[in-house]
């Protein structure tokens, strides 16, 4: 699994905070599966205003409640906290240990702020299948991996998405402690790939034999999870320092885009 380099870029008032859950999933079983934080710059927490920030990626299947991965920012000990778990380990308990196509599982994916400080937070979603030598598989859709997302308040930022990426913000002030309405509520690979064999036939001593093979087997769909934090203070400059975005922000604390 990949490992990405991410750096903290902005002006001195400035907090921005990410911590990145990568779902893999083997189709024919279920294979490890690992969440990842990205790298920091830990030298920029001596160029900035440090306060204590804070990011959880939280996940709810049929079994269980758990925060996945976090990262926490500590001002009076003046490092890191950093958590690393594993998404989808119970997923698969709602069907015995076997991954069924096309079914809803239950996969509530949501962010807390784990910190002592307000902030805005956003959320990548990326899928993709890769084969069974690791490359990508460009012949299976992303489409086809049905995270299927509640917008149940998440603003998606339609101009940053793509087929295999969505970008979604929470607009709303996130306070120490609280949670924001899931993003995903259910995970699905759709049925249509199990259609999808190749039938040979051999005739040997006057006996006819019919072999069909899974055209996709041993192929894994990956998700990638990324979340970002923003400090409210000066949240528009903060905003646009960080993310390289532009955002109105209502009296009432309220972000939208500007498109």
């Amino acid at each position: 699994m990949k490992q990405r380099k991410s750096i903290f870029s902005g002006n001195k008032r400035t907090l921005l905070l990410a911590v990145i859950a990568f779902i893999l999933l083997l189709f024919s079983a279920v294979g490890s599966v690992r969440a990842a934080l990205t790298y920091y710059s830990e030298n920029y927490t001596a160029q900035m205003e440090t306060y204590d920030i804070g990011v959880t990626l939280v996940e709810k299947s049929a079994q269980s409640t758990k925060d996945i991965s976090s990262r926490d920012y500590s001002k009076s000990n003046n490092d890191w906290k950093q958590t690393q778990g594993a998404l989808l380990q119970d997923m698969l308990e709602e069907t015995n240990g076997k991954l069924i196509l096309g079914r809803n599982y239950v996969e509530e994916l949501a962010v807390k702020n784990s910190g002592s400080i307000e902030e805005y937070v956003r959320v990548y979603v990326s899928k993709n299948w890769t084969n069974a030598d690791g490359n990508k598989e460009t012949t299976l859709a992303p489409s086809l991996i049905e995270l299927h997302l509640t917008q149940n308040g998440w603003l998606i930022d339609e101009s940053a998405s793509t087929e295999e990426r969505t970008v979604l913000y929470w607009p709303n002030i996130l306070k120490p402690g609280e949670t924001t309405a899931p993003f995903s509520d259910t995970l699905k690979i759709d049925d249509s790939i199990g259609k999808k064999v190749t039938t040979t036939t051999t005739t040997e001593g006057g006996l006819t034999t019919i072999t069909t093979k899974f055209n996709y087997d041993g192929v894994q769909f990956n998700i990638d999870a990324q979340v970002d934090a923003v400090q409210t203070h000066n949240a528009v400059d903060a905003i646009k320092s960080a993310w390289g975005i532009d955002v109105e922000i209502t009296e009432n604390g309220t972000l939208s885009l500007v498109q």
